[in-house]
């Protein structure tokens, strides 16, 4: 892999940082040139690994000066392609910057640099009986930089919200190599434009997060989980708004289909006996609070919906031991399903009453056009994740004909009022179908907003915004 960038740029790159933070050999350029998107490899043309945000500062100038792209590089967790250096360019990992700065216990918000680990500021927030609810399905590897740039959601967001939800300020190396900080450390703010909800989810399209004020709450001290099963699909989306529709908001209600169950026992080791592959879909629900007594009326509410609503022998998990297994089982659906096949996830999200037309027109679309889909996700707040199994197709279909069915795919979700990304972000896989979700008009005005914030487009290039 020859480098293409100027001579004097690395030499720049090389006089001003420090020895150990430039790495132009082959091996670091193409660990750092995937994410878990498909089977995706795009190499930078040189790894950069700084510790502060000056730094951060120092390489965002000489790509300015330069005109060399960069692209910012998280967990390498992302579904989208949000950190493939397309471009080739400058891969900017900010694994190293991993500090938890401050717990502020008295105000209930905490510091962070964009390289923590989701779990690790979850434990460290639990250690003082505080919550960071934000939990994606790779909270063990992904980092919190990255869950900002796309603003990540999980299985608690149907109760808690986004990443966005918990963002109070930011500071942000724009493409110019200045630094800024988009807000306040305040509860509520309305001086000015919104910074800060403008970067979180912009990808690193507009600049490059290097520390966060995040908000935290006290920790919910109990939590009651059952995994429930149903004869079909169908009715398993059916009930998941009938809950809500009854007064109960779960911290967490999960859909898995049959496949994805079937998926998962055959690759992952010491999950609860009572789960099988007869259901035709199952629903994990959590809820959480302060109170035993409020927690069992939500509870016995909630079974008299799913009664209703034909499920079959609901199984509570009474021990922590029993909890973590019934988790371990959802979150092993993704990991199950990429062992089993290259595969495209579709992140599709819809207002939740339509989530059983969504499923229903998935799996029209996919007899159609020849291909099978495994489904799972966020039920509570209409967030599918659908997964095209690449299995026997051909290169050829899988190239030329089956964007035509993700296309179908999409312009489904939009006509029932859902958009085409619910916490995996647009990257680079999904932007040439944007214009489906937006106007002329509207895609006109993100790329005049791009262009205020990054005039030369070497920050991501290549990244949301269809061609």
């Amino acid at each position: 892999m020859p480098l293409t960038l100027p001579s004097e740029f690395v030499t720049a790159l090389r006089t001003l940082l420090p020895v150990d933070v430039v790495f132009l050999g082959n091996e670091d350029r193409v660990r750092y040139g995937h994410d878990e998107t498909e089977d995706l490899s795009y190499p930078p043309d040189v790894v950069v690994r700084p510790r502060t945000a000056v730094e951060v500062a120092t390489v965002v100038k000489l790509c300015a000066q330069h005109s060399v792209p960069i692209t910012p590089i998280g967990g390498r967790t992302g579904l989208s392609g949000g950190a493939l250096c397309v471009q080739g360019g400058v891969g900017l990992a900010l694994d190293r910057m991993d500090r938890i700065v401050l717990i502020d216990e008295q105000n209930l918000q905490v510091i962070v640099e964009p390289g923590v680990i989701t779990q690790t500021l979850m434990d460290a927030a639990a250690a003082k009986g505080l919550f960071y609810a934000c939990d994606p399905s790779s909270k063990g590897s992904c980092t919190l930089g990255g869950n900002i740039a796309e603003n990540a959601g999980g299985p608690r967001a149907v109760k808690y919200g986004v990443t966005r939800d918990w963002v109070l300020n930011l500071e942000v190396v724009l493409p110019s190599g200045d630094v800024i900080w988009t807000g306040a450390n305040t509860l509520k703010n309305s001086t000015g434009y919104d910074l800060t909800r403008l970067m979180v989810g912009s990808e690193g399209t507009l600049g490059i997060i290097t520390k966060a004020v995040l908000r935290l709450i006290p920790l919910p001290k109990e939590t009651r989980l059952m995994l429930v099963p149903f004869a079909s699909a169908a009715k398993a989306c059916e009930a998941v708004s009938a809950v809500f529709r009854a007064g109960i908001t779960p911290s967490a209600m999960e859909f898995m289909e049959r496949d994805a169950i079937v998926w998962t026992m055959r690759f992952t080791e010491g999950l609860p006996a009572q789960v099988s592959a007869e259901p035709g879909a199952y629903l994990l629900i959590e809820v959480d609070g302060n109170h035993t007594d409020v927690l069992m009326r939500d509870c016995e509410t909630i079974l008299g919906v799913l009664e209703a609503h034909e499920c079959g022998e609901v199984l509570f998990a009474e021990t922590t031991a029993e909890k973590d297994a019934l988790w371990k089982l959802r979150r092993s659906v993704p990991v199950s399903v990429k062992a089993h096949s290259v595969y495209k996830e579709e992140d599709t999200v819809v207002p939740r009453f339509e989530l059983p037309r969504l499923l229903a027109g998935v799996k029209a679309i996919g007899e159609a056009y020849g291909f099978s889909t495994v489904c799972y996700g966020h039920a509570g707040d209409g967030n599918l994740h659908v997964n095209i199994i690449k299995g026997e197709l051909s290169d050829e279909f899988w190239e030329h004909t089956l964007p035509k069915a993700i296309r179908e795919i999409f312009q489904l979700t939009v006509s029932l009022g859902g958009t085409l990304s619910g916490e995996h972000g647009i990257g680079l896989v999904q932007r040439a179908y944007m214009d489906i979700a937006f106007s002329p008009v509207q895609l006109n005005l993100m790329r005049a907003l791009k262009s205020a914030f990054d005039p030369q487009g070497i920050m991501n290039p290549g990244k949301v915004l269809p061609q």
